[in-house]
């Protein structure tokens, strides 16, 4: 949401950074289904990937990876 903002006088980036937004929220939903988390973590993750598009939604990525990594050191 950050980029649109900033990018709003580009010609084109409005729809783009759009359906990249989207693609991003999307991606976020199934990443946190398959973690299931509690409602608090969902808001907090989709918040943050609203706010700053991709960067947010590759932080989760990385946080997942270190979770799983976690879980898989304790077993």
């Amino acid at each position: 949401m950050l980029f649109l903002f900033l990018l709003r006088d580009a010609p084109g980036s409005i729809p783009i950074m759009g359906l990249t937004l989207l693609v991003a929220l999307y991606l976020t939903v199934i990443e946190l289904r398959e973690m299931r988390p509690q409602r608090k973590w969902w808001a907090w993750w989709l918040s943050l990937v609203f706010l700053l598009h991709f960067v947010g939604y590759l932080a989760l990525r990385g946080y997942g990876v270190w979770v799983r990594r976690r879980d898989n050191a304790r077993v």
